[in-house]
């Protein structure tokens, strides 16, 4: 289904490329141009360009170029539907599309998912709110500090303790049975026979998207005095459960509260990562609004996009437990951290307490207290690893230490141009630290993380090296007259009549240049303007617009005028032809060089001139090999007749 051309029009006039890139990228000012380091490889030195006047962007080193749309496609990895939709929503335009609106099974499938998510999540909450079945999840909450004010901001519900209680009451509303498969609010019994709620006896925490729709669910059992069993298998409840991974739905990149917690996290510039639900709720409750929870798993290399697209110099402070395993995530996490070079803090809370326990004990105050001096993702394994050690003086122990940092401060990049001054810092810092505390020159710890860095890596960091590398260079796309004609195309509209005049598009032999083409004449056609920013909008690949993008820079860059251009262009073009031509006379010719088909052929390609004598020569050739070969074959049979005679003789 294709969008409106009108509506994505206003969105691109609304949406500035500079803002856009300037909300997750630091940008750099060179003249007209802006510039910042390329998010799609291993960039040390900024080569992305973004142009304001055209409202594009160029990598000169990986090839990646596009527009707003394609940008949004690329950095959130979401079809244009998505993207087009994220940039309206932040344009504050209203979506229009040509064609028919969806229906289950058309070209929107997640419609029906949405809509099947959104009624469920009313249902549990209304179960929560207003059920005698939900008393129980009532005092629950209550019990956990959480306000009747947070369940009807974070909507919470509760799934009552029946396994079927969710699936009659989608039918009456005619929601399909698949509908609710599909987007893990059901499942399939173990035996095959029908299906059952997916959360039951269970308080509920819907989980929405950007755009603050309903996409899954996380569940906390209550709880109850006997474990349950599900379907045909006894096993007992999962204490917390999630929705599983569907098309809505994928908890590795989302992020519990980030609807809510947006506008807060941009104002502030820092945004608190908690491990749970209600530590998440309990938190805004108490006035910290920029805080979000992951959902069932660890922060991970997927949530950095997310994170980013809060901003430029967004700051993460990550508050764990202050119990064992949560001084062991900090360890998991930190690597990825320092080699994406992103301001992490970790605050490790005191006295084993959750967050929720320490917000609801100690007060909002000194949990901000704390945020501030949360130590950076460094700083903290520096911390943790000598304090670790106490006052040993034990050689193997210290060496040990030294290696874990060496290791983990050999992940991030090398300081080269484009190191942010924080990380050059605090590398210093931290080395000369480490030479203090374990009695060893500053020299020979660089030169051993130098080692590190060079040889052995640890798996993931290699894993993410092999991901950052450049990609491949965008294909070479048809012949080069092919390019260079749209090229002028592009960059000067005003010769496009001559162009019109003199070439079809059935002589372009690419595919993809020959469909560009093609909406250039049918754009001339119509009457409308052929500008580059219009061709932007008539397609909606991000390869096409790559393409678009590289012709016009190639073309903006050539020193020689447009009409030079273009003068030289159909002089090749006429070569070509000609050139072509001959080699279909040949052809001819070699067929049959005697047959009046050649006289011709020799007849057409003299009109022409340029090749005549050419094919002239090639057909006497021919014929002379023919006389040649006539000759041959008779001399043989004369031969023969002599042989024959003398053996009669």
């Amino acid at each position: 289904m294709s969008f409106d051309l009108d509506t994505k029009e206003q969105i691109k006039r609304a949406v500035d490329i500079v803002d856009l890139f300037a909300a997750s990228f630091e940008l750099r000012r060179e003249g007209r141009i802006f510039k910042c380091l390329c998010p799609w490889h291993d960039d040390h030195k900024p080569s992305l360009q973004i142009n304001p006047d055209r409202q594009t962007y160029k990598c000169w080193v990986c090839g990646e170029g596009g527009d707003i749309f394609s940008f949004v496609m690329k950095h959130e990895n979401v079809g244009f539907a998505e993207a087009i939709t994220l940039l309206a929503e932040r344009a504050g335009i209203e979506i229009k599309r040509q064609g028919r609106p969806s229906t289950p099974g058309s070209a929107d499938p997640k419609a029906p998912l949405l809509k099947a998510m959104a009624w469920a999540v009313d249902e549990y909450h209304r179960a929560l709110v207003d059920s005698s079945e939900g008393e129980m999840a009532r005092r629950y909450l209550d019990d956990r500090g959480i306000t009747h004010e947070s369940i009807e901001k974070f909507k919470l519900g509760y799934a009552p303790d029946n396994w079927e209680w969710l699936l009659p009451r989608a039918a009456k509303q005619q929601i399909s049975v698949e509908g609710l498969e599909r987007s893990g609010l059901c499942a399939r019994r173990q035996s095959g026979n029908g299906m059952y709620d997916r959360f039951k006896g269970r308080v509920l925490f819907p989980i929405r998207d950007q755009q603050n729709r309903p996409v899954a669910l996380g569940g906390r059992v209550l709880p109850r005095p006997e474990p349950e069993v599900v379907d045909d298998n006894a096993k007992q409840m999962a204490k917390y459960i999630n929705s599983p991974e569907t098309p809505l739905f994928s908890k590795s990149q989302m992020l519990y509260g980030l609807e809510i917690a947006g506008p807060a996290i941009r104002q502030v510039g820092t945004v608190i990562v908690m491990e749970g639900y209600t530590d998440c709720i309990v938190a805004h409750q108490m006035g910290v609004g920029n805080a979000v929870a992951v959902l069932g798993t660890a922060l991970t290399e997927r949530h950095l996009p997310v994170l980013k697209r809060m901003g430029d110099r967004i700051r993460i402070v990550l508050v764990l437990d202050g119990d064992e395993a949560g001084r062991r995530r900090s360890n998991d996490i930190l690597e990825l951290f320092l080699a994406q070079q992103i301001d992490l803090r970790i605050l490790t809370l005191p006295d084993n307490l959750d967050p929720c326990d320490f917000l609801l004990e100690r007060g909002a105050d000194a949990f901000r207290g704390l945020i501030e001096q949360a130590p950076d993702a460094l700083e903290h394994k520096f911390i943790t690893t000598t304090s670790e050690l106490g006052g040993s003086r034990d050689t193997f122990s210290q060496t040990e230490a030294v290696e874990e940092l060496l290791n983990a401060m050999a992940l991030s990049p090398r300081l080269r141009e484009g190191t942010s001054s924080f990380m050059r810092l605090k590398e210093e810092q931290i080395l000369n630290r480490m030479s203090l505390r374990f009695n060893i020159s500053e020299q020979t710890l660089r030169n051993r993380m130098t080692e590190l860095r060079n040889g052995r890596r640890p798996e993931r960091a290699q894993r993410r090296d092999e991901q950052s590398a450049p990609h491949a260079e965008l294909p070479t796309v048809g012949a080069p007259w092919e390019r260079e004609l749209l090229e002028i195309v592009i960059t000067c509209p005003d010769l496009f009549d001559e162009i019109a005049a003199r070439i079809g598009p059935d002589q372009l032999s690419q595919g993809l240049l020959r469909e560009v083409y093609q909406k250039c004449l049918d754009l001339r056609e119509a009457d409308l303007e052929r500008s580059l920013d219009r061709l932007m909008l008539e397609f909606d690949e991000p390869y096409t617009k790559r393409l678009l993008v590289e012709l016009d820079e190639k073309g903006t860059a050539s020193q020689l005028t447009p009409k030079a251009r273009l003068d030289n262009l159909l002089v090749r073009v006429t070569r070509i032809e000609e050139t072509q031509q001959s080699r279909q006379a040949r052809e001819t010719v070699r067929a049959q060089p005697d047959a009046p088909e050649a006289d011709r052929t020799l007849t057409e390609v003299l009109a022409r001139r340029r090749n005549y004598s050419r094919v002239a020569a090639f057909r006497d050739e021919l014929l002379a090999k023919k006389a040649a070969a006539a000759e041959a074959a008779a001399g043989g049979l004369r031969q023969a007749d002599d042989s024959d005679q003398n053996e009669v003789t």
